[in-house]
């Protein structure tokens, strides 16, 4: 993990210690370009220092094709894919409240064609995933929190896909009360939008406009899915007079003094809020900034149909601020969103304007992890190597990854159980805080030039493997150390140690050799290091000879798999011309049934039941009465024997419960031909779109329950590819990606209830349901591709907009632009989530459901959430609270 080093603290300190004038840049703010040479100040007037002090990582510059030749994103500082993670430390004052922002443009940097994906952390607690989408696109996280110590760390780690890259990092602390809440000593505020409506352009409004940095984007900024479905008759409007405001925590005069107004009534927009469905903190921001007559009014109330509770309360503006050209803030500290959040202001009877809308500001509350156990003392045996890059790793011991020499346990809050420091040229005394290490089960010191006594584990009664030789350890044996109850091994040879061999159990393995101030107690400390020493030698001698003997067999198997695969995949599949049974057909090897049986099965291909570009599929039944469907595969669906019999070899190692039986195959007088196990209650497609009454089709529920089951049965192949199936997915041009684009087009026809491909039903301007898709939801417009078999009482707008947008993601044109499988299962799995939820809010769910989801607040903005039985969400209060302004 990263450490800044001492000089550029002594340069972090310095900022925030000074002290600047209104002209000047507010005190308290470090702005970090990371991977920049030398300091500089941007055309704000912000003052950027560079990150070159730190030993981990390596530096990257970004073509000017990307970085809007902003200087500090002209460079990144990146790091390896590994499982450790890279941590900045900053220096805050404790209790002191703070916003940190993180951003990323990757720019290609690495000229990978992968987009990365990691995590970032602040210490122990995961703060977000950065998932790049855009090579040109500026990602950025946003947190505030209440600072409890003298150092906060920022951490990246868990790449899934390129490299954990950083492009800057900001600090920036808060004033007095400014975000407050009553729940800031057990959760972060994770910013997911901070709106100015109204802009005059897409530029944000920031320092210095906003004394604090807060950074205002701007409505008309182009974001896929992001304030659309704005209401007819929105328009802008924008003063030049003086709000008034009375809290730090108001937007700047800039962002007040724009705003939009609904003239005909009512101000309606949807957008994605990013981490959620949660518990959240919302508030939204008014300003009469338009000249009203004596006798003309704006009221409007916030309308959400299926949540009365939450649009009782009536905004008049002029009278709640008290007059015009004044910020007036209602909002909620404690309420459930979704992840899409639509919203509408309608004015009311008595009023003669439409709604006025100046700014909003959604924040997902974060809960902050305990941390582990051994934080403290780990922290103090690291600051004792400061200048190595193992003592350098800041952030939690164990959470959200441990450090490169810490093993640690799987406990809610996780304690250290290994500690391997072997041959890492280590002097002086053995540490004494390696003693309250309580949870303790393995120690790696061997190998350093440790001096001094041996400290008393007797504290770490869980200690099992001590290895301490090679050292120059002085002193006598600490009589705990072989008394410990769990000790399986004990090594201290080739050290200074005196005094006597203390006695350990039979069951030890130990060694005591090479002490040459060590009493023997006889004979039997030299006889225990000749036995040792033969044990070890009789040991190394026979894995040798074990070794050598599998590399042989090995050796011989694979020539002869190799020599297998090569044959199987350049003449015909073998034919069986004895009579066979489905009941022979097990394992891994596929089943090759004879024509002679097909035909006999079918009656001579009789029953036809299906068909499309790969062929057509009969139905049959075998003489033990095993219902089949035979695909008979067209002319042009196979290039030839090699590409058959790749798919015969593919099909025939994918047994998973969700997936339909692959029964075998036959391939005769030039007939390929595959055999599945017969579906009675037809395929999916015929249920979607084909011949099942439009009255019976299944339930959006029911379309994402499969979904999921596909899904799963897709992730555990793809896991074992690179094993089993490479050779056929480089044969075959075919990858996961791939596989994920086909998901994300059925994902599409789950929604829509369409075919993938049609001329009638997608208009001249669409050739197939991706385009058609994809100009509806970039549009806003969900509702314009769901099927209208599915009655709108029937789902959630944010179970659909969640499956629609990650199917759009699963079509990117490129494989590397794509999500992995198992991402797109856990998004089905959250979309199954909702409708679960809203069902259950909507009294469709049994009283045990219904009873779990009493525990969220009943305030929200679309969904109420069953929060209290995830993991994943917190529940914060029970309390119902009303809108209050500030």
């Amino acid at each position: 993990m990263v450490r800044i080093s001492l000089l550029l603290l002594c340069l972090l300190v310095s900022t925030l210690l000074f002290t600047s004038s209104s002209a000047q840049q507010a005190p308290a703010f470090v702005s970090l370009d990371c991977g920049g040479t030398e300091p500089f100040t941007d055309e704000l007037g912000l003052k950027w220092s560079p990150d070159n002090h730190l030993i981990y990582g390596e530096t990257a510059n970004i073509s000017t094709s990307f970085n809007e030749t902003r200087t500090q994103y002209t460079t990144l500082r990146h790091f390896p894919a590994d499982s450790r993670k890279y941590c900045y430390n900053l220096s805050v004052i404790s209790r002191n409240r703070y916003l940190l922002r993180a951003t990323f443009l990757y720019g290609d940097f690495d000229h990978n064609n992968v987009y990365p994906k990691f995590d970032i952390s602040l210490g122990a607690t995961h703060w977000a995933n950065i998932a790049i989408s855009e090579a040109s696109t500026i990602e950025m996280a946003e947190l505030v929190f209440l600072a409890t110590s003298s150092s906060v760390s920022v951490c990246l780690s868990n790449a899934t896909t390129g490299q954990p890259f950083i492009s800057t990092l900001e600090l920036r602390q808060l004033n007095g009360s400014m975000y407050t809440t009553d729940f800031e000593d057990r959760f972060y505020l994770s910013v997911a939008a901070r709106i100015n409506f109204g802009a005059e352009s897409e530029d944000p409004v920031r320092y210095p406009d906003d004394p604090f940095d807060r950074i205002w984007q701007s409505d008309l900024l182009k974001k896929a899915n992001y304030l659309v479905d704005v209401a007819a008759g929105t328009v802008r409007v924008s003063t030049t007079l003086p709000i008034e405001g009375y809290a730090d925590d108001l937007p700047p005069q800039k962002v007040m003094q724009t705003a939009v107004v609904g003239t005909n009534g009512s101000l309606t927009y949807r957008m994605n809020l990013e981490g959620f469905p949660g518990f959240g903190r919302a508030y939204t921001y008014f300003a009469e900034i338009e000249d009203l007559a004596e006798d003309e009014s704006r009221k409007f109330r916030l309308v959400l149909p299926d949540h009365p509770e939450i649009s009782k309360a009536i905004v008049n503006v002029k009278e709640n601020a008290q007059r015009a050209y004044r910020t007036y803030e209602p909002g909620f500290n404690n309420l459930t969103l979704p992840f899409v959040l639509n919203f509408r202001f309608a004015k009311t009877a008595d009023s003669s304007r439409g709604p006025i809308l100046n700014a909003m500001e959604i924040s997902k509350y974060l809960k902050k992890s305990d941390g582990s156990i051994d934080a403290t003392v780990m922290a103090n045996i690291a600051s004792l190597y400061s200048s190595t890059e193992w003592g350098q790793e800041g952030g939690d011991p164990c959470l959200p990854s441990p450090w490169s020499w810490v093993e640690c346990n799987s406990d809610p809050q996780p304690r250290v159980v290994a500690v391997k420091l072997s041959n890492m040229n280590l002097t002086g005394n053995i540490p004494s805080d390696l003693a309250k290490l309580t949870g303790l089960v393995e120690l790696w010191l061997d190998g350093n030039s440790f001096t001094g006594p041996i400290p008393d584990f007797s504290r770490c009664i869980n200690l099992e493997i001590i290895h301490l030789e090679n050292n120059q350890l002085t002193g006598k044996i600490p009589s705990s150390l072989a008394k410990l109850p769990n000790l399986k091994e004990l090594y201290l040879q080739n050290n200074l140690l005196s005094g006597k061999i203390p006695s350990v159990a039979e069951n030890v393995i130990s060694n005591f050799s090479g002490n040459i101030y060590l009493s023997k107690r006889g004979d039997k400390g030299k006889k225990l290091g000749v036995i040792i020493g033969a044990s070890i030698g009789a040991a190394v001698l026979l894995i040798v000879t074990i070794v050598s003997c599998i590399c042989m067999c090995r050796g011989k198997k694979n020539n002869k798999m190799r020599k297998t695969s090569a044959e199987l995949t350049n003449r015909t599949l073998p034919v069986q011309r004895v009579s066979s049974t489905l009941s022979e057909a097990h394992g891994d090897a596929a089943h090759c049934f004879t024509l002679y049986e097909i035909e006999e099965a079918t009656k001579k291909f009789e029953k036809r039941i299906g068909s499309g570009g790969f062929g057509i599929v009969y139905y049959g039944i075998t003489k033990e009465g095993k219902e089949i469907a035979v695909k008979v595969l067209a002319n042009n669906s196979y290039q030839g024997k090699r590409e058959f019999a790749n798919e015969v070899t593919l099909l025939s190692r994918i047994h998973h419960r969700n997936l339909v039986q692959f029964l075998g195959y036959c391939q005769e007088e030039g007939r390929n031909m595959l055999v599945y196990e017969f579906m009675h209650n037809g395929t999916l497609k015929e249920h979607l779109y084909g011949v099942v009454p439009r009255d019976r089709r299944i339930s959006w529920i029911k379309r994402l329950e499969i979904a999921e089951d596909a899904a799963r049965g897709m992730v555990k192949p793809s896991q074992k590819q690179d094993r089993n199936l490479s050779w056929y997915y480089i044969s075959q041009q075919l990858t996961e990606k791939s596989d994920v684009y086909s998901f994300g087009v059925i994902l599409l026809e789950l929604i829509s209830g369409q075919e993938a491909i049609s001329n009638e039903n997608f208009g001249v301007n669409c050739r197939n349901i991706v385009q058609w898709a994809k100009m509806h939801i970039d549009n806003g417009d969900i509702r314009g591709i769901i099927d209208p078999a599915l009655a709108e009482d029937d789902y959630s707008l944010q179970s659909m907009w969640k499956i629609a947008e990650k199917a759009l993601l699963c079509v990117k044109p490129h494989g590397n632009m794509r999500p992995s499988m198992s991402e797109v299962q856990k998004d089905v799995q959250d979309a199954i989530r909702i409708e679960k939820e809203a069902l259950a809010a909507r009294g469709g769910i049994s009283d045990e459901f219904s009873r779990s989801s009493a525990h969220s607040s009943s305030l929200n903005m679309g969904t109420t959430y069953d929060l209290a039985g995830s993991q994943n969400y917190v529940s914060i209060d029970d309390s119902v609270l009303q809108p209050t302004p500030r």
